[in-house]
């Protein structure tokens, strides 16, 4: 992503300077609510939170942003420890350091400033160059200086950041570099970039479901479209897309019609008969109308031959302060799911979302079911494209499915406990719940195809290794067991069962993609190196220790194939 947007020259036309957010932790909210608390262990922030933060500033990041949650009680945007000892003089981060939006003022809110002026002598100090939204720095810290809170030194400091980026940017030498009134016309939504995003659209979507091989379907086919999200322009969009040119968007509803004229829409429901939504929305929920809209999409559904419902949350529900404790389907929109399951006709449905949903209960109602997520533009071709079988989806699962709420936090690297449940084994006092399973319902990694891949037993190139300059191959074949040509995405993960630290039961450390052609295999090499062993011990000290390995290659972090290997220093 960093190298994406800065490219070899921040003064080239295409580059944008990148700006990491939220630093850090951000991720590990209390209870999975925006802008909630997070604590947690240096090690565990080490092991896990810190490394994505890592590596975007050694792609060589121009910006980084902190983040609104504290930090061992410290809110980041006041964190010295976080955004001096370890991002500049750890790290050695060069850039500058930019707030969220009206962080500054809100330390007061945290309860470690008085006022503003404090607030601001408290983030400069703590490494801040750039106040986004609070203006606490420009209207307090030439009265801090004089009162001696902060120094010139600190100050030049900041400016100095901020103004080297501006030089990197080439906006010295030329103040109105990339200002072109007519650029935008030219680069935006242009052919080549629509197939770009429709590509990219096609890469996201993920088959989660597809008894009796429902899909793909075939061409002529009646079709009964059905749902609130089927034909709404808006809905294809997440919520940062504030400028998003909706009149540009192919719907769902769109991109089927222009591959199959025998389909029938109908909207089916409400988008939503929650209380809390309705609250917070303005949205006037009305039951007569709503059984209206049943009555339609029935009537349109006994006429056709396959069920096609697009259901989920809608998109005001994703993104930013969009935080729920009930992540399931609303109400009524599965209500209509069950109806139109009991017409007996096959039903696919897709699932527009920014989130996983718990749609365990739902999964009876439906034969096919494609997390389409939120797709774009060109989200109504790309879902076309996969319905009918032009394109093999071949995308997996980057975050784990809840079987319920009561699951989570539920993440495929967990570590085991000293009373680990075991399938099969003893059901009281172990760690499992006694009214639902420990595993997802599907897990990190998971993505079905409209073809079927077997996996051969690992083999590796040695068992017994010594010294840190060795490396190691892990080889497996894959076959494409199945009528369609496809692509698999194949994963590999190890685990160090014995460590000075307890270590997840799974870490993904490398994948690959291959395409088969129906009934061509391939063999693929993945080279493992002491680096693949490392992790933070009880010191913080990224090293490997001597021991034995397993590692896993499978379809998805459930489903691998496992093999054994010793490596000594």
């Amino acid at each position: 992503m960093v190298k994406g947007y800065q490219g070899n020259d921040l003064r080239n036309e295409t580059s944008l300077m990148a700006c990491v957010k939220h630093f850090g932790m951000y991720g590990a909210a209390e209870a999975g609510r925006d802008y909630n608390t997070t604590d947690m262990s240096r090690l565990t922030m080490y092991q896990f939170y810190l490394s994505p933060y890592k590596a975007a500033i050694d792609a060589g990041a121009g910006s980084i942003m902190s983040s609104f949650n504290d930090i061992e009680g410290v809110p980041a945007t006041a964190n010295k420890w976080l955004l001096t000892d370890l991002l500049r003089k750890e790290w050695g981060f060069k850039g500058f350091v930019v707030t969220d939006f009206n962080a500054i003022q809100e330390l007061i809110n945290h309860g470690v400033a008085k006022d503003y002026m404090e607030a601001a002598v408290l983030a400069l100090n703590a490494g801040v160059d750039m106040d986004m939204g609070s203006e606490s720095m420009i209207a307090s810290l030439k009265q801090s200086l004089k009162e001696h809170k902060v120094t010139l030194a600190q100050i030049d400091v900041a400016c100095r950041s901020v103004l080297e980026a501006k030089y990197k940017l080439g906006l010295f030498t030329n103040p109105y570099r990339n200002y072109d009134p007519d650029k935008a016309a030219r680069v935006t939504l242009t052919e080549h970039n629509k197939e770009v995003a429709k590509q990219a659209a096609l890469k996201s979507i993920v088959l989660l479901k597809n008894s009796n091989n429902t899909l793909p379907l075939q061409q002529n086919t009646n079709i009964a479209l059905i749902g609130p999200f089927a034909d709404n322009k808006q809905e294809m969009f997440s919520m940062w897309s504030f400028m998003g040119d909706t009149k540009s968007v192919v719907t769902i509803l769109d991109g089927i019609r222009k591959q199959n004229s025998n389909v029938m829409y109908a909207q089916g429901t409400q988008v939503s008969d929650d209380s809390v939504y309705i609250r917070k929305n303005r949205f006037k929920y009305d039951p007569a109308r709503q059984q209206q809209l049943v009555d339609e999409a029935i009537a349109v559904a006994n006429k056709s031959n396959i069920i096609v419902a697009v259901l989920g949350e809608p998109s005001s529900l994703s993104g930013e302060a969009t935080s729920r404790t009930d992540i399931s389907i609303p109400n009524c929109q599965r209500e209509l799911l069950k109806a139109l399951h009991a017409t007996g006709k096959p039903v696919i449905l897709l699932l527009a979302n920014g989130r996983p949903l718990t749609i365990q209960n739902d999964l009876q109602f439906a034969d096919a079911v494609v997390e389409t997520w939120r797709l774009g533009t060109e989200a109504g071709n790309a879902v076309a494209d996969v319905l009918f079988g032009n394109y093999n989806p071949s995308g997996k699962l980057t975050m784990t499915f809840p079987r319920s709420v009561g699951q989570i936090p539920i993440y495929y690297n967990h570590k085991n406990t000293g009373r680990p449940y075991v399938e099969g084994g003893p059901e009281e006092f172990v760690s499992n719940y006694k009214d639902q399973y420990n595993t997802p319902l599907y897990p990190f990694g998971y993505g079905l195809s409209y073809t079927t891949f077997s996996y051969s037993n690992v083999a590796l190139s040695d068992t017994l290794l010594t010294g840190s300059h060795k490396t190691l191959k892990a080889t497996i074949t894959i076959t494409n067991t199945g009528r369609y040509p496809g692509e698999e995405i194949v994963q590999l993960y190890l685990n160090d069962p014995v460590a000075s630290v307890a270590r997840p039961v799974k870490e993904l450390k490398q994948f690959k993609k291959v395409f088969l052609q129906s009934g061509e295999a391939k063999t693929i090499v993945f080279t493992i190196t002491p680096e693949d062993l490392k992790f933070y011990n009880s010191k913080l000290v990224w090293d490997w220790e001597p021991g034995a390995f397993i590692v896993f290659i499978g379809g998805n972090s459930e489903k691998v194939k496992a093999a054994k290997f010793v490596w000594t220093k």
